[in-house]
């Protein structure tokens, strides 16, 4: 017997016709800066695996900065709600004290924080996406209603 698949609120409110709203674009751009974040910070624990694997902490700084890449993956998924955003804020603070806290614990001098320098460029990409991604999101829907207002003239005049 083939079983039955539930359907979504969004399946279940659909009509024929029916429009989808558009989709944020703050959110777009917010998760693919923190995607991006999650490969630098992917890179960033190998390189300073690679540069102090012979000391105790080696394993420590690849272990911090592979969660903390993960934790950036995770939130793209909660940046449906305004708490994702916030998480995603503390995660860029928490990104830039992992290079200065790797900068003061490594025998390797500058090599590894340079790490920094990309760092404060996505701080500033985070910053750039959630604040023009807002800005876009109210243009589209303004948009979006003015189209749906549009259209429902239109098929009243052809009525």
């Amino acid at each position: 017997m083939a079983k039955r698949r539930r359907l979504t609120k969004a399946q279940r409110e659909w009509r024929p016709g029916q429009t989808r709203p558009p989709r944020s674009v703050k959110t777009l751009f917010a998760s693919s800066v923190l995607c991006l974040e999650a490969c630098l910070m992917l890179f960033f624990g190998l390189t300073a695996w690679g540069l102090n694997q012979h000391y105790w902490y080696a394993w420590w700084l690849l272990a911090g900065s592979g969660l903390i890449a993960v934790l950036l993956v995770l939130t793209c998924g909660l940046l449906r709600r305004p708490l994702g955003y916030a998480i995603g804020w503390v995660l860029q603070f928490v990104m830039i004290s992992a290079f200065l806290w790797t900068a003061l614990i490594t025998e390797e001098g500058l090599w590894t924080p340079l790490a920094l320098i990309p760092g404060l460029g996505f701080l500033a990409c985070w910053w750039y996406a959630v604040r023009t991604g807002a800005r876009l999101d109210v243009e589209k829907m303004e948009r979006y209603r003015m189209e749906e207002q549009l259209a429902a003239e239109r098929e009243e005049n052809d009525s």
